[in-house]
């Protein structure tokens, strides 16, 4: 979180999905050229993160301070709810504003042999896409699950000039994984890799037999 303080300090928008996170930038011109009436856009979208588990919801036990410093310099959402209580369709709620009833996704369905979840159509209509077309330059970082990388839910197909990390929420079950993507490229992060459902063999416990070489959240951070 401390990156993403600096970077709302630098002008810049983002966005995270379990988490992601949207980065949106207020203009595709030089910071010079900005409008001021064109605010930049940080929205964290967390799975199983209650309100009341962050400080600036009044939580006292966790400390949350970056998160608390973005709350104080923009804005808390007070009746904001999820549209879904399982992943993919809360994704698609928020990305396409349709409650459930009227939404394309409607479960956690994987796409059959590919990597990834029940892909949008290309008729849906994103936020990203109409503040692409407002200007705004578009960044997704974390968790996807709205569509394989070659399907048209893929999120450089739904508005973001920019995605990395998880295109699969069943792969993000991991904080290391093989792989992370970066739009249409699959980027090696871990050569043994730790799977997310992976069981505790019979024995003592030892915390290097779950740590890889690569901790994605910090390369998504990084990107990001």
């Amino acid at each position: 979180m401390h990156t993403l303080s600096k970077m709302v300090r630098r002008t810049w928008g983002l966005g995270l999905f379990g988490v992601m996170a949207l980065v949106i930038s207020g203009s595709t011109a030089g910071a010079e050229e900005r409008r001021s009436d064109r605010p930049n856009i940080v929205f964290i979208m967390a799975d199983d993160l209650g309100w009341g588990e962050l400080g600036s919801y009044g939580q006292t036990r966790i400390r949350t301070p970056h998160i608390d410093t973005l709350a104080r310099d923009g804005m808390r959402f007070t009746q904001h709810y999820t549209g879904s209580p399982v992943c993919a369709p809360a994704r698609c709620v928020f990305m396409t504003g349709l409650h459930t009833g009227r939404a394309e996704i409607r479960n956690n369905k994987t796409a059959p042999d590919q990597e990834g979840q029940h892909p949008l159509t290309p008729d849906a209509l994103t936020i990203a896409t109409v503040l692409q077309r407002a200007g705004y330059a578009t960044g997704a970082f974390g968790k996807w699950g709205l569509g394989p990388i070659d399907s048209t839910g893929a999120p450089h197909r739904q508005g973001f000039d920019l995605f990395f990390g998880y295109i699969c929420q069943g792969v993000a079950h991991s904080y290391y994984p093989p792989h992370l993507w970066r739009n249409t490229e699959r980027i090696p992060l871990n050569e043994n890799p730790i799977p997310g459902h992976m069981k505790q063999p019979e024995g003592p416990v030892r915390a290097e037999d779950w740590i890889g070489e690569n901790y994605a959240p910090d390369a998504i951070l990084e990107e990001a």
